[in-house]
């Protein structure tokens, strides 16, 4: 996480566990909304928002997460000079959320086809962010999809932009932070502003899960 801003976990979910999250895709009343991605100019291909409350096993995860992320993100916003304001709890956090105007649930499921790709970007939807945050792909890649690589970008001072591609293995997640990383510079540290997104699915589909620690407005 320091040296590139993302690291990827051991597996996570079973095959079982990631079909069972793939089928949630065409329950509509699962979510609270659906994206175009071309529609909004972010790329091309579809994601949906889920609606309270969530699945079982989405929030499992997302409460599972917390704990071990937050030692991150509270010495990456020492070192920075940030204010820390997440308490020890998820629930707590998400309160403080709902305190700032944000109480809609941020967890995403998308889904990518032939020639369809993700800008670059980042998920902050509020003055409430978690600098941290997961996404786990759903699908075998090579087998089920070609392509898709998640993307991440680094602006680096005074210098070209360091870009990054990871492809997911199925049921293991990519922690990476939500906008940027503490960088060493000769005054001490420094914000990296960084960026992700998905290269285009060259063949098949490609589903991931994103989780997000702050909900959004």
């Amino acid at each position: 996480m320091d040296e590139y801003g993302s690291a990827l976990t051991p597996r996570l979910l079973t095959p079982g566990q990631c079909r069972e999250l793939i089928a949630l895709y065409d329950e509509e009343e699962r979510f609270r909304s659906t994206i175009d991605m071309a529609r909004y100019r972010f790329g091309s291909g579809q994601y949906r928002y889920f609606a309270d409350p969530l699945p079982e096993l989405v929030a499992d995860l997302r409460a599972a997460f917390y704990p071990h992320l937050l030692p991150v993100a509270r010495d990456w916003a020492a070192r920075l000079g940030r204010p820390v304001p997440w308490p020890d709890t998820l629930a707590d956090w998400l309160a403080r959320c709902r305190e700032a105007g944000q109480a809609r649930p941020a967890q995403i499921l998308l889904r990518y086809g032939p020639g369809d790709w993700n800008a670059l970007h980042r998920d902050v939807f509020g003055e409430a962010v978690f600098p941290l945050q997961v996404v786990i792909g759903l699908d075998v890649p090579g087998t089920d999809y070609t392509g898709g690589e998640f993307l991440m970008t680094e602006q680096r001072p005074r210098a070209q932009s360091r870009g990054s591609a990871t492809t997911l293995p199925q049921g293991h997640g990519l922690v990476f932070t939500t906008r940027d990383r503490p960088v060493r510079s000769r005054r001490g540290w420094s914000a990296g502003p960084m960026r992700h997104g998905v290269s285009t699915v060259r063949s098949g589909r490609r589903h991931t899960l994103g989780l997000v620690f702050h909900d959004a407005s």
